[in-house]
């Protein structure tokens, strides 16, 4: 069966990537590994991950939504799958601490109307983005050594695969199953402390949409309810300031990580 491309109301994509209900925070889970990309060398899997993502829509006029969430990544080590602290670095020898995926907050506005791919019962969103902007850390020198690039470029490709039926049930304020497909081109993180060593690295992840914050892997559970229970649940309005990045992280963080303290930082709940 072959896929046939329609539009749909962004009404429906708040039902897939968070709920119509502002008053629910709505999770994302995924899990994958990431693989170094070098030329003329073999790739080498340097991590598993693990993340999530909590998020909340918010109508603020006809057919207008802030979104607004927090999210979560952890790297891990991809033989025990337990949490990295420290990462010893196969082409430098250095080890590092490790800084784990920390955004708070992740935001945007949905309006008008989204391209679908609709085969047979399932819809399915593509989303093949291209970020390409100004490296915030190349303006002072002391991130040289841990991101010279003063671009930052990135492919970030998305499969979001969902029940047609879910999308036009107005009883549902949020999908019932979701699928979750990710793929990323990236330049080396900060942390790893590269240089201008030549290289990408290669995310592939697959994920879903899971019932409430008891529905996420122990692993995740664990850390929230200990270190970063901020994330238990997504802002309750749209935040002001820029969305926050591993980059940004980094650059705000850099004292903590040059001390070698845990990451990610305990992060209090609001309030």
């Amino acid at each position: 069966m072959v896929a046939h491309i329609q539009e749909i109301d962004a009404q429906q994509w708040v039902k897939t990537r968070s709920s119509l209900d502002a008053n629910e925070s709505t999770f994302l889970v995924w899990t994958g590994k990431i693989y170094s990309f070098v030329p003329g060398e073999k790739r080498q899997i340097l991590f598993k991950i693990i993340g999530m993502s909590v998020s909340r829509c918010i109508l603020t006029a006809e057919g207008r939504w802030d979104f607004t969430s927090r999210e979560l990544t952890y790297y891990l080590n991809p033989e025990t799958d337990e949490i990295l602290r420290k990462w010893e670095n196969p082409w430098t020898g250095e080890t590092v601490s490790v800084m784990h995926v920390a955004n708070s907050p992740v935001q945007g506005k949905f309006k008008g109307k989204l391209p679908v791919e609709v085969e047979g019962e399932n819809t399915t969103f593509v989303f093949d983005l291209f970020p390409h902007y100004p490296n915030p850390l190349a303006e002072d020198p002391k991130f040289a050594p841990y991101c010279p690039s003063r671009i930052y470029q990135a492919a970030e490709l998305f499969k979001i695969t969902v029940k047609s039926a879910d999308l036009l049930n107005s009883e549902l304020n949020s999908v019932t199953e979701l699928k979750l497909s990710w793929d990323r081109i990236g330049q080396w993180l900060p942390w790893m402390k590269m240089g201008e060593y030549p290289g990408y690295l290669i995310y592939s992840a697959t994920g879903s949409k899971v019932g409430g914050f008891t529905e996420l892997p122990p692993l995740l559970q664990t850390e929230i309810n200990n270190r970063v229970p901020l994330y238990k649940q997504a802002p309750t309005a749209f935040l002001d300031g820029e969305d926050m990045t591993s980059w940004l992280y980094f650059q705000k963080n850099f004292p903590a990580y040059e001390a070698g303290e845990v990451f990610p930082l305990p992060a209090p709940e609001e309030g």
